[in-house]
Order: C-alpha cells, then sequence, then structure tokens
C-alpha cells in the first residue's frame, strides 16, 4: 500500500529519487478567448520518450522555503512533489514525479491531495505549477485532478535546448 508523508530531516535523501522517461506524442495548445481558457490536444502519431536530468536537490539548502511531500512503498520512496513558498496566494508545485513502475496507480493524485493540504495549511488559496505543451500526459493530469489553465509562457525556453516549447501554467484553488 503507499503512503504519503512529509519528507524531513530523517529521509532528506529521498527527495533525490531519479528521474524516469515518459512520453510524449503531441501538445497541448491553450487558447485564450478574453476571459477564460481552453484548450486542444494535436497528436503527432509518433511518440517519443524524453526524461529529464536529475536535479540533486540540497534539503538542507531548500527547507526553509520548500515542503516535500513523498510517496511510500513501505520504506522506499516511489514518488515526490516539492511545494515551495510563493509571494501571492498560491503556493508553487515546483516539482511531481512518480517512478515509472508506479504510474497510473492513483499515486500522483495522492501527491497532490496532499499538497492542497500543504497549501491550505500554510495560508495559501491553493496551488499551481507549469506544464511543457508537448507533455500532454502530464498538462491531461493536471486538468483531471481540477487544475485549470492560468496563462502561458512562451519564451522561458528560448536560447536553451527546448527552444519551440511553451510552459502552461496551471491553478488549482484548495
Amino acid at each position: 500500500m503507499i503512503e504519503i508523508k512529509l519528507i524531513d530531516e530523517t529521509r532528506k535523501n529521498d527527495i533525490n529519487i531519479p528521474n524516469e522517461p515518459f512520453s510524449l506524442s503531441g501538445k497541448m495548445i491553450p487558447i485564450y478567448d478574453g476571459q477564460q481558457w481552453d484548450y486542444t490536444v494535436t497528436k503527432n502519431g509518433t511518440i517519443f520518450e524524453m526524461c529529464f536530468p536529475d536535479e540533486n536537490y540540497d534539503y538542507d539548502k531548500m527547507s526553509d522555503n520548500s515542503v516535500f511531500i513523498g510517496a511510500y512503498d513501505g520504506e522506499k520512496c516511489i514518488g515526490l512533489a516539492i511545494m515551495q513558498k510563493a509571494f501571492f496566494k498560491y503556493m508553487y508545485l515546483m516539482d511531481l514525479k512518480v517512478n515509472k513502475e508506479y504510474r497510473r496507480r492513483g499515486t500522483a493524485k495522492k501527491l497532490i491531495e496532499a499538497a492542497e493540504k500543504v497549501a491550505a495549511g500554510n495560508g495559501y488559496r491553493g496551488i499551481y505549477t507549469t506544464g511543457q505543451d508537448n507533455n500532454i500526459g502530464a498538462c491531461l493530469f493536471y486538468i483531471k485532478c481540477g487544475f485549470r489553465i492560468g496563462g502561458i509562457d512562451t519564451e522561458v525556453y528560448n536560447g536553451t535546448k527546448q527552444e519551440g516549447k511553451t510552459d502552461i501554467v496551471f491553478y488549482l484553488d484548495s
């Protein structure tokens, strides 16, 4: 049984679970009509795999501004959500990941539910996060969890290997 726990000093090494590949097969295209956001999804017919580089987080340096939430199978950390304090009424979901063999079992949803409680417990209205427009799985996951699109960032990847991608900003009220 998967158990969700806050990660403290005694489990600080658990925040460095490795990133694992995920599938890319198209794009989410946000649409804003001047009052509300909607989206369409395009499929490109070919499925690619992508894997983010491992972050090598430093618990001691991050713990003043961050809350770490782990998903555990026994003593093994198999999922992670990192929440960061923000200057407005939404706490930032900086990272969300689940080991590949545990995906599609509700683990990420449990991490989001715990993240909502952390945000509310810290006086925030909700949480926000970003997803790359070509990571349809993540974007649709956020929508399924009740997030709404709140904006896009078309500039963030300019001058990088990821140029041409857009970040979609998602918000969830607790």
